[in-house]
């Protein structure tokens, strides 16, 4: 396989990353994953490559971590979003899409799928209740998105958040 080239940039200590995520649901459940090593979850997703579109985007990051091929639906949210992660500060734009998995994709309230990635980076998947509550209590950045999340929007919302220091650390 060719080395691929993925959207980030390095200015210094801060970063810029165009990333990509779905919102996938089932029985009143969102699916969120995480990095093992971290505190936080999120929507499932990755960074762009050169030359791909953001359905694209999202299609082969599902089929890289779950092995499953998804349906992309409607853009719900375009992001700016600024936050401090491991001691830097990032600039990053994220679409967030509406997506379905296929119906053979295991559904178990509060169970974890693990799934590996590229070798060292392991991912968690989870299903957690698609309300304002669940998200708040699970600590998912954008944090904007708990507050929406019963109701999403009909047309493509952009907007410009600041979600502060998502690992403590400064």
């Amino acid at each position: 396989m060719a080395k691929r080239t993925l959207i980030r940039l390095k200015a210094g200590a801060e970063r810029f990353n165009y990333r990509i995520a779905g919102l996938g649901f089932r029985d009143g459940h969102v699916l969120v994953h995480r990095a093992v090593h971290e505190p936080f979850w999120t929507f499932p997703g990755g960074r762009a490559e050169i030359g791909e579109t953001s359905e694209e985007t999202l299609k082969r990051e599902m089929v890289e971590e779950l092995g499953v091929e998804v349906t992309v639906h409607r853009l719900l949210w375009i992001v700016e979003n600024f936050f401090r992660y491991k001691q830097r500060d990032w600039h990053e734009l994220g679409l967030y899409y509406l997506m379905d998995l296929p119906p053979e994709f295991p559904f178990l309230s509060g169970e974890i799928i693990h799934r590996v990635e590229d070798g060292d980076n392991h991912l968690e998947f989870k299903w957690v209740p698609a309300t304002r509550n669940a998200l708040t209590a699970l600590d998912i950045p954008p944090y904007f998105i708990a507050d929406e999340i019963e109701n999403l929007p009909v047309a493509p919302r952009h907007l410009v958040w600041r979600d502060g220091d998502l690992d403590g650390k400064d």
